[in-house]
């Protein structure tokens, strides 16, 4: 028998609630409503959302692929293409008799000789300066100081390079050279190495038995300017510094007082003392302001009328009482009244003036650079009556070196060459002309040749019977002028100078000296050293002296 079962359709108003007959609903908790539909603006929402990003994605593609387009391919390309430099050879700085002074091994190495550091100069990493130049980068070593700053064109050469092709694991795959590297041109200075070390080691020894606080020399060719020596006492090591890695002996260097970096030679001022009566002298010829012959009575001082005190006179002393002088012995004798008497006037003799003074000065190349190519030189200073309210007394002072009167040692190596040379003005030359093209050397000063025959005869008379009579026996005639500079009011220290040239009767090399801040007790001078000096040359360079 089979069973009906009867189905009952059931409407939907029979499932949902009706809010009617169902008190207590929250309609902000949607109690009471199975659905709810979505509303247009959500609908006009996402739709501006979804095209915004569209639009943004395009945007960037279109500007990645047309505006950044080659950038990103040149970065492409130099993910597999990689250009390799290749550094040239440093040229080498040969002396004037080809001694290497600095040559390449792995790094740069220098000649372990004394008396070269400030010429030759040391290397290390470009400041910002540096590599504002074109061809030098961060990576690059360059010349900081001497020749091998002021010749780091020559030097250099030029880099090569070529175009290395890798893979993504930077795996070589091929390589083009571009462009061959071009070595660097070699220096050859004027310098001669065995003189320059010398002369440091005199200096070294004076210097420690005697108490001066430093000391420089320059020697030059008359002719042609060639400076065949320059000495800075104290130096540096070259190889040290271009090492860089010693730091206890960098910062040692750094804090000296003595000053080791300084190049006294072209950088050094000092008050030159008498060795600037020469050319007082020869300014007194030129100027009709003395005839050679006349003789000035030097009693040991000249008193003039104080301005200020009129009950009270202002005495200028000389450094002994010398009698009668005149030019000649003047110069032999350092006879300070003799030029306090040219140069500002006193008694008879009407005197230069401190205008005349200054032109002279200037005329010599005191006061002036020279024009050398390494880097650091100084001026200088000659006084002149614009510098302050002026005196009388400060011409005497300038006449006789003293006061606001500054050189440098080669300034009057220089000024002494154009004495020796009858008035021919030289720049320095620190490159052998014999392997460079020099040019800037040959103009004169209107001078009369006799005036310096007369001027050249008193310094040579300062060696026979004057104050560098220490010169006298050596194996070539010196014509010479010492100089001292008191330093300071209480005159305690002193600089020591000395200027001479030789040989006296056809003259080919000149000289200065200056042993800095001594006592003012010490005998022992610039005079000292150029004996020893030329003793050594005698032996040991005798090109030099033998003509």
């Amino acid at each position: 028998m089979k069973t009906k079962f009867t189905f009952n359709t059931i409407s939907p108003d029979e499932i949902f609630l009706d809010s009617e007959n169902v008190s207590n609903f929250d309609y902000r908790q949607m109690e009471g409503r199975m659905e709810k539909p979505i509303k247009r603006v959500t609908f006009l929402f996402l739709g501006f959302v979804f095209v915004s990003i569209v639009l943004f994605l395009f945007g960037r593609v279109a500007y990645l692929q047309i505006v950044r387009g080659e950038d990103f391919k040149s970065r492409a390309d130099d993910n597999h293409l990689r250009m390799v430099f290749f550094v040239p050879d440093r040229g080498l700085i040969y002396d004037r008799n080809g001694v290497v002074l600095a040559w390449n091994n792995l790094a740069r190495t220098y000649k372990d000789t004394s008396g070269l550091a400030h010429v030759v100069g040391f290397m290390g990493r470009p400041s910002s300066e540096d590599m504002d130049k074109e061809g030098v980068s961060s990576e690059d070593i360059v010349g900081k100081s001497g020749v091998e700053k002021s010749y780091e064109n020559t030097l250099r050469g030029q880099k090569g390079y070529k175009l290395v092709e890798v893979d993504s694991l930077n795996n070589v795959k091929t390589e083009n050279t571009q462009k061959q590297p071009v070595s660097g041109g070699d220096v050859w200075l004027s310098l001669d190495s065995r003189i320059n070390e010398k002369l440091y080691e005199i200096f070294s020894d004076i210097v420690a038995s005697r108490g001066f606080r430093g000391a420089a020399g320059v020697v030059v060719n008359v002719e042609n300017g060639e400076v065949v020596a320059m000495v800075s006492y104290p130096e540096y090591s070259s190889q040290i510094l271009n090492d860089g890695k010693q730091e206890e002996k960098i910062n040692a260097y750094i804090q000296d007082d003595n000053k080791p970096f300084l190049n006294r030679a072209i950088s050094g001022l000092y008050a030159p003392g008498s060795i600037v009566k020469p050319f007082m002298a020869i300014a007194a010829l030129n100027e009709g302001t003395i005839d050679p012959g006349k003789q000035i009575f030097s009693s040991g001082s000249i008193s003039i009328p104080n301005p200020y005190f009129p009950e009270k006179e202002s005495v200028f002393y000389d450094w002994k009482a010398h009698g009668w002088v005149d030019m000649k012995k003047a110069l032999a004798v350092s006879c300070n009244v003799y030029f306090y008497s040219i140069g500002g006037g006193y008694g008879d003799v009407s005197g230069l003036g401190i205008g005349k003074i200054f032109d002279y000065m200037k005329l010599f190349g005191l006061g002036e650079k020279t024009g050398i190519v390494l880097n650091g030189e100084e001026e200088g200073l000659v006084p002149s009556p614009g510098d302050s309210v002026w005196r009388i007394g400060d011409t005497y002072n300038a006449s006789i070196g003293q006061g606001n009167f500054q050189v440098t040692p080669l300034q009057m190596a220089l000024a002494v060459a154009t004495m020796a040379n009858d008035g021919t003005i030289l720049k320095p030359n620190i490159l052998l002309s014999e392997k460079t093209e020099i040019s800037g050397n040959g103009s004169r000063i209107d001078i009369p040749k006799e005036y310096f025959e007369i001027v050249k005869e008193g310094m040579r008379e300062a060696v026979l019977s004057g104050t560098a009579g220490a010169l006298s026996d050596l194996p070539v005639n010196i014509a010479a002028k010492t100089g001292t500079a008191e330093l300071g009011t209480d005159k305690n220290f002193v600089n020591s100078w000395l200027i001479a040239f030789w040989p006296y009767e056809n003259p080919q090399f000149a000289m200065s000296i200056v042993l800095e801040r001594g006592s003012s007790s010490n005998l022992i001078g610039g005079v000292f050293v150029a004996r020893q000096l030329i003793e050594w040359m005698a032996k040991n360079a005798p090109e030099y002296l033998e003509f």
